[in-house]
């Protein structure tokens, strides 16, 4: 592996599309549900996030430990 590739690997976020994928919901459902509660467009955050959100960090962990294991930590 070189430098290049596990910078990228460790860079890696996710948009709000790739949230909305993982929640079966419309990108403009996250945002809106991230807006501050005060705000106007303020939605509640669909049913059953944290589950999915918690299995979607638990895969994103894997793979950042799986990195660490290449580089030799």
């Amino acid at each position: 592996m070189d430098f290049k590739k596990a910078t990228e690997e460790l860079m890696e976020g996710m948009t709000r599309e790739q949230i909305a994928v993982v929640l079966g919901v419309s990108e403009a459902t996250v945002r809106q549900a991230r807006l501050d509660e005060a705000a106007k467009a303020h939605r509640n955050p669909p049913g059953g996030w944290e589950t999915k959100l918690a299995r979607e960090a638990r895969k994103r962990a894997e793979r950042l430990s799986r990195l660490a294991e290449r580089l030799g930590a």
